[in-house]
C-alpha cells in the first residue's frame, strides 16, 4: 500500500530583518516591477504589520497590513512561484483580515491589477468588492496600468 506523502508543515510569524533578503528575492522573482529591499525595510521600521509564512525552513510568501485611523491598508501580499496553488495566498490574507479585525478597524483596502485575476478571484471570494480604479497606479512593460480598489467591510467575529 502507498501513502501518501504528508504536506510538509509551515507556519506564519512576524517578519525581520533577517528575512529581507528572501522576501526581496520572492518580490524579484514574482513582479517585472517589484518593491525594493529598501522599502520592505522602511515597512519593518515603520511599525506595519509584516509577517511572513515559512515552509521547509525558508520564507515562501509574506504580507504587509497598515493600520490607521480605522481603517486597515494590504500594501503587499505575495507567495513564491514555487508554492503557489496550494492555499498559502488564502492562508496570507485570512491572517491579514484576522489581524485587521483585532485591531477594530471598520473597512481594509487594497489595490490590485485588474490583470492580475487569480488575486481578484481569491478577494472577491473573501468578500472584497472595487469601490473605486486608480488611473496609470502600476508601472508596467507597456506605459502604465490602472489600479482597482477594492474594500471589504469588517465586522467584529464573535
Amino acid at each position: 500500500m502507498i501513502t501518501p506523502m504528508a504536506e510538509p508543515q509551515s507556519t506564519i510569524r512576524e517578519m525581520n530583518h533577517g528575512d529581507l533578503a528572501m522576501v526581496s528575492d520572492i518580490e524579484r522573482r514574482s513582479y517585472e516591477f517589484p518593491w525594493s529591499h529598501g522599502v520592505f525595510r522602511d515597512c519593518l521600521l515603520a511599525g506595519y504589520q509584516c509577517i511572513v509564512l515559512i515552509r521547509e525552513e525558508r520564507v515562501a510568501g509574506y504580507a504587509i497590513l497598515s493600520v490607521a485611523a480605522g481603517e486597515a491598508h494590504i500594501l503587499n501580499l505575495c507567495i513564491d512561484p514555487e508554492f503557489r496553488a496550494l492555499g498559502y495566498g488564502e492562508r496570507m490574507l485570512d491572517e491579514m483580515l484576522y489581524r485587521a479585525r483585532a485591531a477594530s478597524v471598520r473597512e481594509i483596502f487594497l489595490e490590485v491589477r485588474p490583470s492580475n485575476e487569480t488575486a481578484i478571484a481569491l478577494y472577491r471570494k473573501k468578500g472584497f468588492h472595487q469601490v473605486a480604479a486608480r488611473p496609470s497606479y502600476y508601472q508596467a512593460s507597456q506605459g502604465r496600468e490602472d489600479a482597482a480598489v477594492l474594500v471589504k467591510k469588517l465586522v467584529a467575529e464573535i
